[in-house]
């Protein structure tokens, strides 16, 4: 099953309405955002985090901000965290980079949220280049039970 498929799959098992947009390849998240018809900080960004061995996370953060390590060392209670090459992001996740989403990953790894994203529509990797899902953001914390806290920068 591709990513796309498996995405969208995923959100239907999940009962979380959605809609995927198919723009083709983007050169950068201002690119996407425009391509999606949203604004910059409604694109998130999902990025894969290392706690340690075989032990990682999602943390998803506004494409307008910048991801804060001291503030999610801080939360976890950890003094060291470290973000995977692309090899073992995909081995982890089943995605390349760029359409990292939690969504239909391999692993269902805890998913942090930034508090910016409550109360928004975001969207966010489709699993595939060039695709994205259009959802609510509370649905996403919902089904993942994501714990929600301030991981990013202006």
């Amino acid at each position: 099953m591709d990513g796309e498929t498996r995405v969208v799959t995923a959100l239907q098992e999940l009962r979380i309405d959605h809609t995927v947009t198919r723009h083709g390849r983007v050169r950068s998240l201002g690119e996407a955002a425009a391509a999606r018809g949203i604004q910059p900080r409604d694109l998130i960004k999902t990025l894969v985090v290392r706690r340690g061995d075989d032990d990682y996370l999602f943390v998803l953060v506004p494409g307008d901000r910048e991801f804060s390590w001291p503030k999610l060392r801080t939360l976890l209670g950890v003094s060291r965290l470290s973000m995977p090459d692309a090899d073992t992001a995909r081995d982890v996740t089943g995605y390349e980079r760029g359409t990292i989403t939690p969504f239909g990953a391999l692993h269902p790894w805890p998913v942090i949220a930034d508090e910016s994203i409550v109360g928004h529509t975001i969207s966010m990797g489709g699993g595939a280049h060039g695709v994205g899902v259009t959802v609510a953001a509370d649905d996403v914390i919902r089904a993942y039970d994501a714990t929600v806290a301030d991981v990013s920068d202006r």
